[in-house]
């Protein structure tokens, strides 16, 4: 099977959420679920104050749907939401 590269935008409950604690409780869920290695992590502006943290990672096609990741990443203290924004075949 291909491998994907998954885009996901995590959003705190609020500005003053702590993104670094998120960051962190969230690695270890995501390689749990996706078997690979990196994970690249951005902060994106969004309004008035409040920062999106968005992970990208590599995973095999095979795996599946990512909604069991998105619930887990979810249930994280301070997080508000957490989706799957982009999934694109890796070339190579």
């Amino acid at each position: 099977m291909a491998k994907v590269v998954i885009s996901l935008k995590i959003m705190p409950e609020s500005p003053d959420a702590d993104l670094q604690r998120i960051q962190e409780e969230s690695m270890p869920l995501i390689k749990d679920f996706s078997g690979e290695g990196q994970v690249k992590a951005e902060q994106e502006p969004i309004a008035f104050g409040l920062i999106a943290l968005k992970l990208q990672f590599v995973m095999d096609e095979s795996v599946g749907s990512t909604e069991k990741l998105e619930q887990e990443l979810a249930g994280i203290e301070g997080v508000s939401s957490a989706e799957v924004v982009d999934v694109r075949r890796a070339i190579g």
